[in-house]
């Protein structure tokens, strides 16, 4: 959708996967923390390249700043739109004669899954997050220890990892729940949950 609305910049949480910024559609990808008021207080800043668009993993989007399709000027909406996308997805399906299907396969492939923690305080998993921040060997050892080197950290929301091997595993305190959130990436879908339960796995017997 927000290539088809020929964004410039896009906007996500560090939970949505990184086709963003492999697909090469944009000149900027700023990665936000989960929640869409963080979304919406990244598209305006100043400075950024328009259009502006904002998305989250779970299908929300939001336009940053207006734009222009088929000569129709379409205003900004920075509250989470579920129209939109389908109507644009469905037009792009059109226009390029395939499926939705068809559309995704463009895309890089990489699949999403998360997972949680019930009954996990607050506490023990900022307990959790602390630890690893100081101990890069217990770091690979809980996040994907069959997963290669450690190739970069974020600390935007909670501790996501990203491994040699393409693998992110990102573990995440709940904000509004007694719980540890997990979010996995890879090239496959099944790949992706097996690496989210394997890491919920191995901090449930930590």
């Amino acid at each position: 959708c927000a290539h088809m609305l020929g964004a410039q910049t896009a906007v996500t949480p560090v939970s949505s996967n990184t086709a963003a910024e492999k697909c090469g559609h944009f000149k900027t990808v700023i990665r936000t923390r989960i929640g869409s008021p963080f979304v919406i207080a990244a598209m305006s800043q100043g400075g950024l390249p328009a259009p502006i668009v904002g998305y989250e993993a779970n299908g929300g989007f939001l336009l940053g700043s207006g734009v222009t399709v088929n000569n129709t000027r379409l205003m900004a909406l920075p509250t989470r739109d579920a129209m939109l996308p389908i109507i644009v997805v469905l037009a792009a399906a059109r226009q390029h004669g395939r499926g939705i299907a068809g559309l995704v396969t463009d895309l890089p492939q990489r699949f999403t899954a998360s997972d949680r923690l019930t009954d996990f305080a607050s506490t023990r998993s900022l307990a959790l997050l602390a630890s690893l921040v100081s101990d890069a060997q217990k770091t690979r050892s809980i996040m994907a220890p069959e997963a290669g080197e450690i190739t970069a950290i974020d600390h935007t929301d909670g501790y996501r990892v990203s491994f040699a091997s393409g693998d992110i595993v990102h573990l995440r305190a709940s904000g509004n729940a007694p719980e540890l959130r997990c979010y996995a990436e890879a090239e496959s879908a099944g790949s992706a949950v097996i690496l989210c339960r394997k890491c919920l796995d191995r901090v449930a017997l930590s």
